[in-house]
């Protein structure tokens, strides 16, 4: 029966016709209780320590509301997220959960889903140019702003460096149009300098670093400031900064709060990061799936036009993380330990 059933998911997914594939399949639910509701989470990599915690809450509030989910994760591999999608459409998802490696590639998921009559919530990453049923993210352009606005507190003149993440991550060009809505009026004044301004391929630590350092190189290390988009690329900086005997020296902000960058702001290296309580995120989205699932209302504060429609949007509070709030915050809030914080 087992062989009969992977023979059947396998030629769904390899059929010509994503619509011939969901009237073959669609009746099926190929999970332990076709009653529940069956939610499918799609995430980008798991390459990232954060997104092992997103895929664990997400999974531990979809089975405490009453559903079944299935995590896949495409490695940074466009084709393979499609594919992904297709099978767990064929195996009878009654929602899909997206977050999109390529903002505008994902929209190819969306057009399958809703031809096979299945919603689309986009997580954390909006999908670009296509009509996504609800995205749940933070205040992105805020978290830019909150960065830009943590390293003026330490350095309000000279040069600056700004390392983005991956322009092809809608949520990465936020950032960077938050952090500029504060830069832009001291360059402007000219008390500000903009030296360098490059995004990271694939959020990769080591392209930031490169980049790092062509920045130190073409200034003479006459760097005064960095606002790196999250803390992978944050590291990466601070890699490069370390290279050239200026780690510490320069402020540098970070984002997701992870437990090496927290270290980093203990030892003085990382100046700020920047936590969205992934425990938040994560559970409001499984709520919101079991709801869609359903078929029942989701309330939603705002709409946010993707290039397609204006999408029913929920946006979460980010909270700025210093050396002075770290047990306040992520260690209150248990998505850090003590131990593992403050250990040597």
């Amino acid at each position: 029966m087992l062989f009969i059933i992977l023979t059947v998911v396998v030629a769904a997914g390899c059929s010509a016709s994503p619509s011939k594939k969901v009237e073959k399949v669609n009746h099926f639910k190929f999970t332990a209780d076709e009653h529940k509701p069956y939610v499918g989470f799609l995430i980008d990599t798991l390459k990232d320590e954060r997104w092992y915690k997103d895929k664990a809450l997400f999974e531990e509030q979809v089975k405490a509301l009453g559903g079944q989910v299935k995590t896949l994760a495409a490695n940074g591999l466009d084709d393979v997220q499609i594919k992904q999608a297709e099978l767990l459409i064929a195996e009878g998802v009654d929602v899909l959960v997206v977050v999109p490696h390529d903002a505008v590639i994902s929209a190819k998921i969306v057009d399958i889903a809703h031809k096979a009559g299945v919603k689309v919530i986009s997580y954390d990453r909006l999908i670009k140019n296509a009509k996504v049923d609800y995205y749940i993210s933070f205040d992105n352009e805020k978290v830019g702003e909150l960065q830009a606005t943590e390293i003026l507190k330490n350095v309000s003149s000279g040069n600056f460096a700004y390392i983005g993440g991956a322009d092809s991550d809608n949520n990465a060009i936020l950032f960077r149009q938050g952090a500029m809505k504060v830069l832009k009026p001291l360059i402007d004044q000219g008390k500000i300098k903009l030296v360098f301004d490059q995004y990271t391929k694939d959020w990769d630590p080591k392209v930031a670093q490169q980049n790092m350092m062509n920045a130190l190189k073409q200034n003479g290390n006459k760097i005064n400031a960095v606002v790196a988009a999250n803390d992978g690329t944050a590291g990466g900086v601070i890699d490069a900064l370390t290279s050239a005997g200026l780690a510490g020296k320069v402020p540098v902000s970070g984002q997701d709060s992870e437990l090496a960058a927290i270290r980093r702001i203990l030892k003085g290296t990382q100046t700020m990061t920047i936590y969205k309580s992934i425990k938040e995120l994560a559970t409001k989205s499984a709520e919101m799936a079991i709801q869609v699932a359903k078929g029942e209302k989701v309330q939603t504060d705002t709409t946010i036009n993707n290039g397609a429609a204006d999408i029913p949007s929920v946006f979460l509070t980010p909270v700025v993380i210093t050396k002075n709030n770290i047990r306040d915050t992520v260690i209150k809030d248990g998505f850090l330990s003590e131990a593992d914080v403050f250990k040597p």
